[in-house]
Parts: C-alpha cells; sequence; structure tokens
C-alpha cells in the first residue's frame, strides 16, 4: 500500500516536478557530455543559462542511476559477503568472484564508468560559477546550492572506489581539455577520506534543506518523492557520519546522525499536525514506519512496502529514484536478484541464512517473529531467492512462523529505487560511534539497536517482551560489536552495505578474522583455500583491472594481485 501521508494531489506536483529529470535519467540529458566533443571550447559554449547547469546536474543524477554504476554499488558491496550465492545463468566473471577466485582481468574490477559521473561532477563545478557571472536567473545561493549536491555525489561515489579498492586515483579537476594530463597515482585511502570530509564540511549547509512542493494548513509539507531522490543537506550530513564512521571519529559520527534524527523527528511531528501520517510509532523518541499498520496485530509487512516496494519512503535519506512511467529500468535488481518473470535471478541468497529458521536454530535470525527474514528472501524449489526489492509490496502473519512465503505480487516493471541512506543506518552508525567511544555510552548504543529490532519483529515500544536484552551483551566490548554488526546484517540484507561492514570491521581489528569467520559460512566448498585468500587483509579489496594499468602506468597493483599473470603487464 502507499504510505498514508502522500496524497494525490502532491503526488501530481512530483511527477511534474520530476519530470524535467527523471525525463532525462537513461535518455536525453547527457547530451553535452555524450553528444558534443568532451572539449573546452565547445563545453564553454554550452554553459550560458541557469537550464544548461539545470540539465548538467540532471546528466549527473542520470550517470549516477546507470545499470553500469548501480551494479558496481551492488557488487563491490554485496557479492563477496555472505549473503551472496550463484543463481540462475550468472556471468562467469561473477562466478568466479563468488568463489574468491578474483582476478584483475574481472570486468567488475573496472571503475571507468563511476568516474564518469565524478567527471560529470567536475565539469559542473567547474562551469557553474561562470553562468552565474552570465544569467541573473541564477542566483548565488543556487550556485551554491549546486556546487554542495555535485560535491556530494563525487563524494559518495569515490566513497564507494575506495571502500571497494582502497587507493584510487583522485582529483576534484574536470576533464575537458585536450591536453590535460589525467594520469595520475592512487592516492591513500585515509588521505581521500580526509579529503572528502573536508569537502563535504566546506559546503554541508549550502545544500537544499526540502525541495519543497506544496503547500498545507501554511505549512511547506514533506514529500519524499522530491527530497529523497536529490542530495539534500540532511543526505550530506549521513554521508559525512558515515565517512567519520570510518575515519574512527565518533564525536563526528554521533553529531551528524543526531542532526538527521532530530530533523525526521521535526518532518513526524509536521506530518502529525496536518493529519497527513498514521502508520509511524515512536521508538524512544525516533519515529519508524510501522510493521503493522494496526497495532497489536499480527498482521505485517507495511515497513517493506514504504520503504522497498513503493519508496520514498518517511524513512529516506537518499535514494536513486526510477520511474516506471518513464521506462526507466534498475536491472541491477531486476537482473541480479529477481523480477515478475525468474523466481531467482542471477544471483541468490545463501542456504545459511535460513538453514535452521523453522526450528527456531538460526546462526542470523533471533526470532522467527523477524519480518526481515520473510520480506527479504523466500523458497524457491530447494533455493533461496532475493525479494528484498524485487518485491513490489508485502504482505503477511506472522501466526504462519517459520514459512518463508509472503503475499504480496513481484514488480510488473523494472523500477526499484536503489536505497543509499535511510533512517535505521542513521541509527546503528550512531550505535556503532557509541560503542567505540566509551562504555558509558553502550546502554544508549543498545537501545539504538533494539529499537531497530524492535520494528523489525512488530514489538511495541512501550514492550520488552521478545526484545533484546542489554545484560546478554553489555559484559565486554566484542560482543556489543557483534551485536551490532549482526543487527545491520539483518536489517541490511541485499541492500549493498554487507561486504564494506565487515571490510570496516577489520580495518578497525587490524585483522581479518572476523570477516573470515563471516564469510566462509556460504562457501561449501574449498572453505580452507578461501581462508588463506582473505587473511591476507591486502585481499579483501579489488585488484585494479588489467585494463587501466594499462591506461595509467603509474598505477600500482594491490601486493596480493601483483604476482599473478593477470596482474601484471608482461
Amino acid at each position: 500500500m502507499k504510505t498514508n501521508y502522500i496524497y494525490n494531489k502532491v503526488l501530481v506536483k512530483v511527477f511534474s516536478y520530476l519530470l524535467p529529470l527523471t525525463s532525462c535519467l537513461f535518455m536525453s540529458c547527457s547530451d553535452f557530455l555524450d553528444i558534443l566533443p568532451m572539449n573546452s571550447t565547445v563545453l564553454e559554449n554550452y554553459w550560458k543559462e541557469k537550464a544548461d547547469v539545470t540539465g548538467a546536474v540532471n546528466g549527473c543524477y542520470e550517470a549516477l542511476a546507470s545499470e553500469d554504476v548501480v551494479t558496481r554499488m551492488g557488487v563491490w558491496g554485496e557479492l563477496r559477503s555472505d549473503n551472496i550465492v550463484a543463481g540462475t545463468n550468472v556471468p562467469n566473471h561473477l562466478n568466479e568472484m563468488l568463489r574468491e577466485n578474483l582476478l584483475p582481468t574481472n570486468d567488475m574490477c573496472k571503475w571507468s564508468t563511476v568516474y564518469n559521473v565524478i567527471n560529470r561532477c567536475n565539469i559542473v563545478c567547474h562551469y557553474a560559477p561562470e553562468v552565474e557571472e552570465i544569467d541573473p536567473n541564477y542566483t548565488h545561493n543556487e550556485l551554491k546550492a549546486t556546487i554542495a549536491e555535485m560535491k556530494a555525489i563525487r563524494a559518495l561515489c569515490y566513497f564507494y572506489l575506495i571502500r571497494a579498492f582502497r587507493d584510487v586515483p583522485y582529483t576534484t579537476e574536470p576533464s575537458i581539455a585536450d591536453d590535460q594530463n589525467y594520469v595520475i597515482p592512487a592516492s591513500k585511502f585515509n588521505v581521500i577520506v580526509d579529503s572528502l570530509i573536508t569537502d563535504l564540511e566546506s559546503v554541508k549547509d549550502d545544500a537544499q534543506r526540502r525541495f519543497e512542493l506544496e503547500k498545507v494548513q501554511g505549512k511547506s509539507i514533506y514529500v519524499p518523492a522530491a527530497n529523497n531522490s536529490r542530495i539534500t543537506r540532511w543526505a550530506i550530513y549521513a554521508l559525512l557520519a558515515d565517512l567519520y564512521l570510518w575515519k574512527g571519529d565518533w564525536d563526528n559520527v554521533i553529531r551528524y546522525c543526531d542532526l538527521v534524527i532530530d530533523y525526521k523527528k521535526q518532518v513526524y511531528e509536521e506530518l502529525l499536525q496536518m493529519d497527513q501520517i498514521n502508520d509511524v510509532e515512536l521508538y524512544d523518541g525516533i519515529p519508524m514506519i510501522m510493521e503493522a499498520t494496526v497495532k497489536g496485530t499480527k498482521d505485517v509487512g507495511n515497513a517493506y512496502t514504504s520503504l522497498f516496494g513503493d519508496g520514498n519512503s518517511f524513512e529516506s535519506i537518499f535514494e536513486i529514484y526510477y520511474n516506471g512511467n518513464t521506462g526507466q529500468e534498475n536491472n541491477w535488481v531486476s537482473s541480479y536478484y529477481g523480477n515478475s518473470d525468474n523466481a531467482i535471478g542471477r544471483l541468490r541468497a545463501a542456504d545459511f541464512l535460513m538453514d535452521g529458521f523453522t526450528s527456531n536454530n538460526n546462526q542470523v535470525w533471533l526470532s522467527q517473529n523477524d519480518c526481515r527474514a520473510y520480506e527479504a528472501m523466500e523458497t524457491s524449489g530447494n533455493s533461496l531467492s532475493i525479494t528484498k526489492y524485487v518485491r513490489q509490496s508485502a504482505s503477511f502473519s506472522l501466526q504462519r512462523l517459520g514459512i518463508v512465503n509472503v503475499a504480496g505480487d513481484r514488480r510488473s516493471r523494472k523500477d526499484a529505487n536503489w536505497v543509499i541512506y535511510r533512517l535505521s543506518d542513521v541509527m546503528l552508525m550512531k550505535a556503532e560511534a557509541l560503542i567505540q567511544r566509551s562504555e558509558s555510552d553502550w546502554p544508549e548504543a543498545f537501545q539504538l539497536i533494539n529499537n531497530v529490532y524492535k520494528r523489525a519483529n512488530n514489538i511495541s515500544p512501550e514492550t520488552t517482551a521478545g526484545s533484546l536484552v542489554y545484560e546478554t551483551y553489555n559484559t565486554s566490548k566484542e560482543k556489543m560489536e557483534d551485536l551490532l554488526f549482526e543487527e545491520r546484517h539483518r536489517e541490511f540484507l541485499f541492500e549493498g552495505k554487507r561486504w564494506f561492514d565487515l571490510v570496516r570491521l577489520s580495518r578497525r581489528d587490524g585483522k581479518t578474522d572476523r570477516l573470515v569467520s563471516n564469510v566462509v559460512r556460504k562457501h561449501r566448498q574449498d572453505q580452507n583455500v578461501i581462508r588463506i585468500k582473505l587473511t591476507d587483509s591486502n585481499y579483501i579489496y579489488f585488484p585494479y583491472s588489467k585494463s587501466e594499468l594499462k591506461a595509467n602506468p603509474l598505477l600500482v597493483q594491490n601486493p596480493a594481485f601483483s604476482n599473478t599473470e593477470e596482474g601484471s603487464l608482461k
């Protein structure tokens, strides 16, 4: 079902607002980059008015939403984790990666499409100030908001690159002149993190707070479809929190998470006063979408339908938007997870995720009441198919425990939005920082984790029955960490976050032991070989593509792959 606070009048305005953006996603907004020659003379002739900036910005979103880029977001963040195994008709390069037989000739080691997004953003940042000088309709505040938006998309792309490859070439200069030299060495992971943080800190408060569309009772109503599919100030805050998490600056993680959480509280109060919301409940003051629309019932699935079926939910902070009405397609989900025609896509869920679930003896799920188990997967013959994002809706009763089959239609169109940040991610980032900062912060961290768990298990915020028990986990920092990462595992199944979570844990530990113990659970063969490979901390990153090494002789191959024939230029 559609979330109750989005009503038809506003939706009409949303689609009319997004039409210039969505009509050019996958279509024509990239003409200034793809059709015109890439040289400074032509580009300078292009940048004359505000509409040129708008078209270029839309082109950046188009590139970000392209199949190549979103597939890499999913593959880099998910495929090597414990979640995923081979499904049907899996391409050989992904099959090899699933077996941890990762070579520099693998197609997923190519990064040119991600750098294409970065260069588009660099070009806008370079030329937009010139438009301000020419076109009086393009104000200085609009320019600052544009720059903030572009720097955030650029930072997001670099963040994906460094989490996948560790050290990568880093530049904020656009590739526009024929005589420019863009062969540059890789910058170190920590140097890039610091640069991204500095860059975002300088523009974070220039970004749009809201893309407002409609006045209701004299107030500007929050419209998810307009505010979650564009970079807002809150999306930048979430990205900064994530960057600080990898940096290990716990105070700043908490500060930015609190800003986002407080904003969601504000939006909730506004919608509540205007009677525009009735499926959100407060968990220790934090508004979250309920699994059951009627409090106390066992009929659930509402949170899934809002978050992943409809998309652009109240909890969303930033997600990549696809409009099935205009033919935009998220082929990452439809090809690799599944669609209306195929029960199993090229990838499927690892068997251990549901082994012993019906007897309440599973490694992942603490309870048979956890709605996420039913919503993310379903049995298909002897296998588990992935249904997160694939289903348009979910509806089931927790009275039928242990049955991984849920009523709800699969998508008739390939238009699942791809969620980058949502509220529970921010809550769990804050919890992670609290655990690391001080033992005195553990009770607050636990409460945040328990709130996410309660919502997923359809437990009322006012009750403790069936919820997590603090004393089970507060005996050591490692137990608190394990609880946090296990809850992130349950909450973000198949969302492109799991491998990155394990890499972050390994960086903090200074060793890969916990990563290895999790990953080998999905492997039925060659466990010892995989353990040996992943013991090398260099191996948890991807190798540079052989084609990239040829194009850029200043790149030095990841040591874990430099001795292979495919990793050299010989």
